[in-house]
């Protein structure tokens, strides 16, 4: 898979500093909270939602939804399909936060914030391990980022193209002849 890729964006050591700061961060904030639920958007925050989870130090609850607005291509159709639903009762008295593996157009977590807020929740937030300001299409801002990046095509930590190399352990830039065949 190496020859693939152009060069690391995020070794494993950023990474954890990365997923140490964020889950810190939302320690503090949710100190007081008694129902916080992580929801992991499917497929690629995964990893990510692993590593955060374990390192933050009080009771929360997992949950996933598999949420889409990416045909076959690379590029965004703009529609958003919600694949997999959060079907819960108790959505009044969670704390949501939605964990994604990366931000591009913005068009995903803007609506799906909406979607959990009319549905009951008590309260939506987001964090993102990368976000890529530089291709959004809407308003949107994370509530916790990890890191920005430059509009460049990466995977790894999770992160895929055509369901490959979500299994290296850090964040690489793949190569362009690799997903301009």
């Amino acid at each position: 898979m190496d020859k693939d890729l152009e060069r690391k964006l995020f070794t494993e050591a950023d990474l954890d500093e990365i997923t140490t700061r964020l889950a810190k961060e939302i320690e503090n904030d949710y100190k007081d909270a008694k129902n916080v639920l992580l929801l992991g958007i499917l497929k690629g925050s995964v990893v990510f939602m692993s590593d955060l989870m374990k390192k933050i130090k009080k009771p929360l609850q997992i949950d996933f939804m598999k949420v889409s607005s990416y045909g076959a291509s690379t590029t965004s159709s703009g529609k958003i399909n919600i694949i997999l639903d959060l079907h819960r009762s108790d959505l009044s008295e969670l704390d949501i936060i939605v964990v994604e593996d990366i931000i591009d157009s913005g068009r995903t977590l803007s609506y799906l914030c909406e979607y959990l807020k009319l549905n009951g929740a008590k309260s939506v937030k987001t964090v993102t391990l990368l976000d890529k300001p530089a291709r959004r299409e809407v308003n949107f801002t994370p509530d916790y980022c990890g890191a920005e990046i430059p509009d460049e095509f990466i995977v790894g930590y999770g992160l895929d193209y055509a369901e490959r190399y979500r299994t290296l352990p850090y964040i690489a830039v793949l190569k362009k002849e690799i997903y301009e065949k």
